[in-house]
């Protein structure tokens, strides 16, 4: 089309084996998190046109996954269709010359407690700064993020989902004062970072939850015993011990911080530990699993990080079985991705 300007591409990784989260809340105060940048990516892309009247529709949402397709109008009050991505463009704002159109898409469920949302988020913030004068750095992106959706959807929201997606790799976040926090790359070997990413295991228990439900839950439960609270230590213990396992190349230290981890969690509240995930549990453990994390918030859906032994076809025997159990317990094939948030152009002939 003639009034056509440019094509935005963006893409950024979902996060696993979250160690110390929890502790990267308001209610903790200060927190310490470990955690994985993984493929499959959110992926966003935006055409932009020239605004050739005020009757031109400002802003088309395509959300794939949903097959959804609708106009939204920025003036509008409230957000009704999907709030995550309208908030999102309003936050970011609309130049008064331009309309676009975006599509989003993501092979990880939607409520897998792997950061999907965050990761969308941190996606479309990216394609739209490109609209704006300047660059957000990561952190900035990941701020924006986060923003989002404590202060326009006022949602219950840690702050490690937004950076793990912006700046990638593995991630041992340092949150000395929410929501403000340093992120240190965790640098490995090829060698160690092929094996760690043959080992892993990524399983989707075929529900998906709030993880904004399960936090008031959880804050209600810690309300008494404050920033210090002894399972909260717990929790930011295991992302040290965790970080130090695998900067070493033991795995079976690395596998006893995420089961310590979930134990934590489950200390935490009764219900971030599901029957579902019991379950994964145990046919882990009866293959040869060394650990286990239950990602993100828990609860009665999302998904588990399994760290696998050193035998390959155990692993393969693993997902099969668990495949086999419940037709609901999902393998999402993963990646480590390298990279956080991708923003680049596509050329127009």
């Amino acid at each position: 089309m003639p009034d056509l300007l440019r094509i935005v591409n963006s893409a950024a990784p979902i996060r696993i084996c979250d160690l110390g989260g929890w502790t990267d809340t308001w209610f903790s105060g200060t927190g310490v998190v470990f955690n994985i940048a993984v493929y499959p990516y959110a992926e966003v892309q935006m055409r932009v046109y020239r605004r050739l009247s005020s009757d031109d529709r400002r802003v088309s949402i395509h959300v794939e996954n949903f097959g959804e397709r609708y106009d939204w109008d920025p003036e509008a009050t409230g957000y009704d269709r999907h709030p995550l991505l309208e908030a999102a463009i309003d936050l970011m704002g609309v130049p008064d010359d331009l309309r676009f159109e975006v599509n989003l898409y993501s092979e990880a469920p939607a409520g897998c407690s792997t950061g999907t949302s965050a990761a969308v988020t941190v996606a479309l913030i990216g394609a739209l700064d490109r609209l704006t004068p300047g660059q957000l750095t990561p952190y900035e992106v990941a701020r924006a993020a986060h923003r989002v959706e404590t202060e326009k959807l006022t949602l219950q929201a840690g702050i490690q989902d937004q950076l793990a997606s912006a700046y990638g790799g593995i991630s041992f976040i340092e949150m000395f004062s929410y929501p403000h926090a340093s992120v240190s790359p965790v640098y490995v070997s090829n060698a160690l970072w092929w094996e760690l990413e043959r080992r892993l295991v990524l399983i989707y228990l075929g529900k998906s939850h709030s993880s904004s439900d399960v936090h008031v839950k959880v804050i209600k439960e810690l309300e008494s015993e404050g920033p210090a609270s002894p399972r909260m230590e717990r929790l930011r213990r295991a992302a040290h011990a965790g970080k130090n396992a695998l900067m070493s190349g033991d795995f079976n230290a690395f596998g006893a911080a995420m089961t310590e981890c979930t134990e934590g969690q489950r200390a935490l509240h009764a219900e971030l530990v599901s029957a579902d995930a019991e379950r994964v549990i145990d046919i882990a453990r009866a293959h040869g699993a060394i650990g286990w994390k239950v990602n993100g918030a828990g609860g009665g859906g999302g998904s588990l990080t399994l760290l696998c032994g050193d035998d390959a076809a155990s692993k393969r025997a693993l997902v099969s079985a668990l495949e086999k159990a419940n037709p609901l317990f999902k393998h999402i094939p993963i990646y480590l991705s390298r990279f956080g948030l991708r923003v680049w152009e596509t050329p127009i002939p």
